[in-house]
């Protein structure tokens, strides 16, 4: 982990100090000595910086009123920790959430316990974040809940997973659309793609909205609980709680009609599942 970092100070001597004392840490990257709070925030804008070693006493912009221009810019703040020869500050500093405070000369000791806060911050925040991304990845494959599976995380409980989701997890045009299974009534295959119709968002409508999804049909009929979902034909699945009639055809053939008036073929294959199903 290498981060960028920003010495602001009025004094030259200041700051070519503390650089110097950096350089011993190797994860520490000074990319910038500004000697005044407008040097501060043009370089904020420029780079990315992680931590800002900043002074408070200075000519213009003094420390206090460089953080507030970062907010008011709606800039990155930077991890911030204020060095100046008056300790009166301090409390201050930490009510505009500074990491830490010190008090030149800071000494060697000082600097490297105020480093080590850096990093625990990044690496504790940098966890976080890697954790964040793997319980939603967890909760788009699998359909359970993100915050229950962050909850039981943090209270280091089992995970109660469902091995049937609750969400189907769609990809659009780079976007994912997470689907609730509830509101699924019919999947059909179309090729190497699955369309799953679906309610359309519309208030009170039996308008159906239809989702392409790349997968089989043997990958789908694993996710879904079979108790509410049943295979009525070589390429069709159907959630039962839509289902409003099941007829027999003048031909021999099967049909389901669905409470929005879809009608959709029963292969006699599955014909007496379809029909157990349904009366169950």
């Amino acid at each position: 982990m290498s981060l960028s970092t920003l010495i602001v100070d009025d004094e030259p001597l200041a700051r070519k100090g503390l650089a110097i004392r950096l350089k011993a840490h190797n994860d520490i990257n000074v990319i910038e000595q500004c000697c005044n709070g407008r040097e501060a925030l043009a370089a904020i804008k420029a780079y990315q910086i992680d931590v800002m070693f900043l002074d408070i006493q200075m000519p213009g912009l003094n420390g206090f009123e460089v953080l507030e221009h970062i907010i008011e810019q709606g800039l990155a703040m930077p991890v911030v920790v204020f060095v100046t020869a008056f300790d009166h500050y301090a409390l201050k500093a930490f009510e505009v959430h500074a990491l830490d405070y010190l008090l030149k000369p800071a000494d060697e000791e000082r600097l490297a316990q105020s480093i080590d806060k850096i990093r625990h911050y990044f690496k504790t925040n940098a966890d976080s974040a890697h954790k964040s991304k793997l319980v939603r990845l967890v909760s788009d494959v699998t359909g359970n809940d993100y915050q229950q599976i962050l909850t039981e995380l943090d209270n280091d409980q089992e995970l109660t997973l469902s091995s049937y989701s609750d969400v189907l997890a769609i990809k659009d045009a780079g976007e994912v659309n997470r689907v609730p299974v509830k509101d699924i009534l019919w999947i059909d295959a179309a090729g190497d793609y699955m369309c799953v119709h679906t309610l359309s968002d519309k208030h009170q409508s039996n308008e159906v909205s239809t989702h392409i999804l790349r997968k089989t049909m043997k990958e789908l009929e694993a996710c879904l609980d079979p108790k509410t979902f049943i295979r009525n034909h070589r390429s069709t699945i159907v959630n039962k709680h839509v289902i409003d009639k099941f007829c027999s055809q003048v031909n021999g053939e099967y049909i389901l009609v669905l409470t929005n008036g879809k009608e959709l073929k029963v292969s006699r294959s599955y014909k007496d599942k379809v029909k157990q199903a349904v009366n169950s």
